[in-house]
């Protein structure tokens, strides 16, 4: 993506480069869910995190900028953008720096004034610790989760004293109670009566007040916090290292899903319990202050049902978790179904994934049944406790009555308020519940995020804008995550720029695992691989893969259309170079013919395309960022004779000048090469001229599956 079409950006990339710390532009935006392919002011500030910048955007006026807060983004009219590098209030003049020219210019703020819209964007450079440094300080950084709850600290402290008001509105009711038994009703004082309800009815529509405003508070937060952790978690999944990601695709997708606990247990109803729980002791000494000894019978209740649940509490940690792994197990199943359908349905395996979904569906209704009994246990439980005490206290009121130490108004307010005191007790179960729910999602969402990235904040990678095409393997050996056995043995060998290069060998020789490597998905266990001369470990994942175009034998189209599918990665295309792409590749005879043209759907994978089809859109989109280096792993295995010979005239003119890596067993591919290498087993066992690697190949004196 070039500077000049998006202002912010290369306002960004200017200051990067201002810093000393040069970062391209597809570095910045990777991954960031442009607006129209563009930084927005909010977005401006998560790129600018990753150049290391701290960015604020303020609504500021121009006579209010002090030249100490400079250089400064200023957000201008048309969605244009500038750099405020100096400002001189006393001359009216500003010095300004424009993405477009990357030069210098001054002007009168009057001027500047017209075209600004009234936002400025201010950024400073981060001081990052050295690597030991950082390490010492470990454990006092912002956690993902608890420094993005800590971000509305704000919010909850209003919320705490709201609360603390509707609680003590609570009170205006048993004390309202108590007046009109043993005031008003005993002397007949019906003004008295009127005057109190009255202010009862105006500390009510007090309390209505704060309740909407507390629970409008309490969601803002939490939709707050759902926005940027679910983002955050969306961001960190598609930045993990290829090498971590989990076996088991439905499993992972609900270890994420997961999440929906973490937000069930700060919802409004969870947040307004735990609020309300601390105040209990309130109503306690309410209750010792109007009925005296009346205070022991709730003193005594609230740690029975506290004890309780505790008791309860690790038999319900081990039904919630039981829950939670078979889960994973049922939503593995059900993934792999849908996405393998045609398989299970013609190898009839749909009895063992029948068996494997009963299976797992047993053992959670098994587990939920003991979650539920043994909640249901500490909220009838709770029950029985409130029950008792309202019973407690009547009969020990009654005894004081007689003894002349309490009114009966004092005692129907006693009973009122021991009510309101053990009430949120009897939430204690749910709150055990959707604790462990939350705290186990939080475990495993922790583990996830703790897995490595592809660039991590202490690694600063050199911008390479280009690369010629030369790539070199040199004693590479390696092996998948988890298996003993060496895919790559010592492998070595060196591509030149411009060179075409096919990769043949045996099913499990190697093959895919080298276009693997040179792609950044894996690092190599020994050895190098280089391009260009550098160490692949020294280059932005962004800018190596920007170099190339990839087409895996496995083709994955995403839902949407043709057009969505081959500029998915470079949404900048213009239709010029689509269309010239689409016609190279040989997608236009499909879509010339469709009454949509490429916003032709299709479908979920690309189900609604044949296989050849699939394959000329995967070829197109591989080719649209016009990359340096082309990686195909059979192209054109699926299409008829006329398509591939198209696809093949095509590379042919196209590839005169790139370099070019074909991994083929189809010997009529091998016109497309002037060199071969030969896999076996993971290791290079011939590498030379197209020609004498074939003669060899008919002599018997290699042994290669074609």
């Amino acid at each position: 993506m070039e500077a000049v079409q998006d202002p912010l950006l290369g306002c960004l990339v200017h200051l990067s480069k201002q810093n000393h710390k040069p970062y391209s532009p597809d570095v910045l935006c990777d991954g960031l869910p442009l607006v129209n392919n563009r930084l927005t002011p909010k977005l401006f500030i998560r790129a600018a995190k990753r150049a290391g910048f701290a960015a604020q955007v303020l609504p500021k006026k121009l006579a209010d900028i002090s030249p100490l807060v400079l250089p400064a983004v200023l957000v201008l009219e048309n969605d244009q953008a500038c750099i405020l590098q100096e400002i001189d209030h006393a001359s009216g003049d500003a010095l300004i720096i424009q993405p477009e020219s990357g030069g210098e210019h001054k002007l009168k703020l009057e001027e500047l004034g017209a075209q600004y819209t009234g936002y400025a964007i201010f950024v400073r450079l981060e001081y990052r610790f050295q690597q030991q440094v950082s390490k010492l300080l470990e454990g006092h950084t912002g956690h993902w989760f608890w420094g993005t709850i800590k971000r509305s600290t704000a919010i909850y402290r209003d919320v705490l004293v709201a609360s603390f008001l509707i609680n003590i509105f609570v009170i205006v009711n048993p004390l309202f109670v108590m007046n009109v038994y043993d005031r008003v009703v005993p002397n007949n004082a019906i003004e008295t009566l009127w005057v109190l309800a009255v202010g009862v009815l105006v500390v009510y529509l007090f309390d209505f007040g704060l309740k909407m405003l507390r629970s409008y508070f309490i969601e803002i937060a939490g939709k707050k916090g759902d926005v940027i952790l679910s983002a955050l978690l969306f961001e960190k999944v598609l930045s993990l290292k290829y090498s971590v990601l989990p076996a088991s695709v439905g499993s992972f997708a609900s270890n994420l899903r997961e999440f929906d606990s973490i937000k069930g247990f700060l919802s409004s109803t969870t947040n307004v319990v735990l609020i309300d729980l601390p105040f209990a002791i309130l109503f306690l000494l309410v209750i010792g202050f109007i009925g005296g000894p009346l205070v022991i019978v709730p003193v005594v209740a609230i740690p029975l049902i506290i004890i309780f649940s505790f008791i309860m509490r690790p038999y319900l940690k081990e039904a919630v978790e039981k829950t939670f792994a078979s889960n994973s197990q049922k939503n593995a199943t059900l993934i792999e179904s849908l996405t393998a359908m045609e398989t299970v349905k013609t190898q009839r395996a749909t009895s063992s994934l029948q068996l494997g979904w009963e299976q797992a569906v047993g053992y959670i209704a098994k587990w939920s049944l003991k979650s539920r009994m043994l909640s249901a246990s500490v909220v009838n439980f709770a029950a029985l406790v409130q029950q008792l005490t309202s019973i407690g206290i009547i009969i020990m009121g009654v005894y004081l009555i007689s003894e002349r130490e309490l009114t009966m108004g004092a005692l129907v307010a006693c009973v009122m308020l021991s009510g309101r005191a053990i009430a949120p007790m009897s939430q204690v179960a749910n709150l055990v519940i959707t604790y462990h729910q939350a705290a186990t999602a939080l475990k495993g969402l922790n583990e996830i995020m703790a897995l490595p990235s592809e660039r991590s904040d202490d690694q600063q990678f050199v911008h390479r804008a280009e690369f010629n095409g030369a790539i070199e393997f040199k004693d590479v050996s390696f092996a998948y995550p988890g298996e003993e056995q060496r895919a790559l043995d010592r492998v070595s060998f060196s591509i030149n720029p411009g060179e075409n290069v096919a990769l043949i060998g045996r099913i499990g020789s190697g093959k895919s695992t080298i276009e693997k490597l040179v792609l950044g998905l894996y690092e190599a266990s020994e050895g190098s691989v280089r391009i260009d001369g550098i160490d692949i470990n020294q280059i932005d994942p962004v800018d190596l893969r920007r170099n190339f175009g990839y087409m895996p034998q496995d083709i994955m189209l995403f839902a949407g259309s043709v057009r969505d599918n081959i500029v998915i990665g470079s949404p900048q295309t213009e239709d010029d170079r689509l269309v010239e792409v689409a016609k190279m590749c040989g997608v236009t005879d499909m879509v010339n013919r469709h009454p949509q043209g490429f916003d032709m759907q299709v479908g979920e994978r690309g189900a609604a395309l044949s296989g050849g089809q699939r394959q000329s859109v995967a070829v197109a989109r591989s080719l649209v960022h016009d990359p340096n280096i082309l990686i195909l792993d059979e192209p054109t295995a699926s299409m008829d004779n006329a398509s591939e010979e198209q696809i093949k005239s095509m590379l042919r003119e196209y590839t005169q000048d790139k370099t070019m890596l074909v991994v083929t067993h189809k010997m009529s591919l091998l016109s497309l090469v002037d060199r071969i290498i030969v896999m076996d087993s993971g290791r290079v066992v011939a590498d030379g001229p197209k020609e004498a690697v074939l003669d060899a190949l008919k002599q018997g004196r290699l042994q290669v599956q074609r």
